[in-house]
């Protein structure tokens, strides 16, 4: 199965205080003209998804929505997509197929080295995993394999304006 790790698009600056405003954060129209690039980049390289996962937070919503071009399947909301990697995320990864998840910063880096890397660190140092990949907003990581811990290799980690040039 293929696997593609996707950080939200750049969303405008919180609008008050909790974790309530942050929720709410839509993309900046900056962040959409870039992720359109993103998604028309994607679609070059013959991408097409089976499954489009996505935090319930507004800002992944909205990049999930473009990604949406890419759909042959179906799209779902993931409240684990907004919390650190977890059994229970793994759970909704289908065996096959081509799935995107669209998520958000630390939680992205610490689910990637997971897949790559497994757990011979223990479930203790997961969070220790969290910014050992560089994932820009509304950058994607493409991964191959099984998703287990460490049973998924890299097949390539894209800055957004890697689509731009």
């Amino acid at each position: 199965m293929e696997l593609l790790l996707v950080r939200h698009a750049i969303a405008l600056p919180p609008e008050g205080e909790g974790e309530g405003a942050d929720d709410a954060r839509p993309l900046s129209p900056k962040g959409s003209r870039r992720f359109r690039q993103v998604v028309r980049g994607l679609a070059a390289l013959g991408v097409r998804l089976d499954l489009l996962l996505t935090s319930p937070k507004r800002r992944a919503l909205e990049t999930a929505e473009m990604l949406a071009d890419l759909l042959e399947g179906e799209s779902r909301v993931s409240p684990h997509l907004a919390a650190p990697p977890s059994e229970a995320l793994l759970g909704e990864i289908p065996k096959e197929g081509r799935v995107a998840l669209v998520g958000h910063e630390p939680y992205l880096s610490a689910l990637l080295a997971w897949l790559l890397l497994g757990d011979f660190l223990g479930e203790s140092a997961r969070g220790s995993l969290e910014g050992r990949f560089l994932l820009k907003k509304g950058g994607v990581a493409w991964l191959e394999g099984e998703p287990r811990p460490g049973g998924m290799l890299l097949r390539a980690l894209f800055p957004p304006k890697v689509f731009r040039l």
